[in-house]
């Protein structure tokens, strides 16, 4: 974990304060660095990530001293994320001056400096960004007991009358929701997911070699299937942020296309994988276990049929073309 620990604190440094990317080019990037780190650690690229979505979040709604703020403590070692997610029957609620109730999924939790958390008010979700040594939550850790992402650190946090100053308050009520950052930010973590299939045919192929058996012929085939998928999965993100800034009125249903491709991508490469592998992939000290856990896991975002939806009625009003 302080291996895990000290990366990220490297990575959130090199990114700095960065806010929204203003370009096709700013956009591919930051995805880039998000699949080279999703590829190396998924775990880590789901906490880089979160770092990366709320300071944009930040960077985006909040004023000038809190701007200024955060560009300070990210070279001193700060690390955000963003927990959203409500703990069922103790939703967080900000009385006056403090914070009560809890949430659910709070990934980095006891690794975080900083999390950008939400809370119901009059219209709409509004953010809180916590300085979690002056307003450290109760961490459960009993519940993250999951086959993979465990090192995410992903638990129930709760919080009883921690006082909340009136400079933690980031922008209005109902920003976080807004469009086209809400839905497109998902572009995110699908380029953090395509880096962890990358990983896969990393991880196979070094085990056919080392084991001499990349070269017989069922195998060659999967190694070469791996790498399709591999390629459509990248490819699917990189072509909904090369559109991006072209296309406003097609541009979250590209991000929708990426994460139904990259989602069905990943499914697919993890069946291949433990065919190419075999029972060897299931020891826990085999290094594909880790990363086929990890993946299997952190694929599971919510709304994949959804997704599926929002894509065909694109394709259907025409918004939606296959093109090379």
């Amino acid at each position: 974990m302080t291996d895990l620990h000290s990366r990220f604190v490297a990575l959130a440094k090199e990114q700095a304060a960065a806010g929204d990317p203003g370009d096709a080019a700013s956009l591919l990037t930051l995805l880039r660095l998000l699949y080279d780190v999703g590829r190396e650690d998924l775990p880590l690229g789901r906490l880089f990530e979160g770092h990366v979505d709320a300071v944009q979040i930040v960077t985006r709604y909040g004023n000038a001293a809190q701007q200024h703020a955060l560009a300070t403590a990210i070279p001193n070692g700060a690390t955000l994320g963003v927990w959203n997610a409500d703990l069922p029957g103790e939703p967080l609620r900000l009385d006056g001056d403090r914070l009560n109730g809890g949430k659910s999924f709070a990934s980095g939790a006891g690794l975080l400096s900083h999390a950008l958390v939400t809370v119901d008010r009059a219209g709409g979700r509004q953010l809180v960004l916590l300085d979690l040594a002056s307003a450290a939550p109760a961490i459960d850790r009993s519940v993250w007991r999951v086959v993979g992402m465990q090192r995410s650190e992903t638990h129930v946090v709760r919080w009883h009358d921690a006082a909340i100053g009136a400079d933690a308050v980031i922008g209005a009520p109902g920003d976080y929701v807004r469009e086209p950052w809400f839905s497109g930010g998902a572009l995110r973590f699908a380029a953090v997911q395509a880096g962890g299939i990358a990983r896969l045919v990393d991880a196979v192929r070094d085990h056919l070699v080392a084991a001499d058996r990349a070269a017989d012929p069922h195998q060659a085939g999967r190694l070469a299937h791996l790498f399709a998928l591999a390629e459509a999965a990248a490819a699917a993100v990189r072509r909904a942020a090369e559109r991006w800034f072209e296309d406003e009125r097609a541009r979250l249903a590209r991000v929708a296309a990426a994460r139904a491709a990259v989602y069905a991508a990943g499914g697919e490469a993890l069946v291949l994988a433990q065919e190419a592998v075999g029972v060897s992939s299931l020891f826990l000290d085999h290094p594909l276990a880790t990363t086929m856990t990890d993946l299997s896991m952190y694929l599971r975002q919510p709304g994949p049929d959804a997704q599926r939806m929002q894509v065909g009625a694109a394709v259907a009003a025409g918004l939606l073309r296959p093109m090379l």
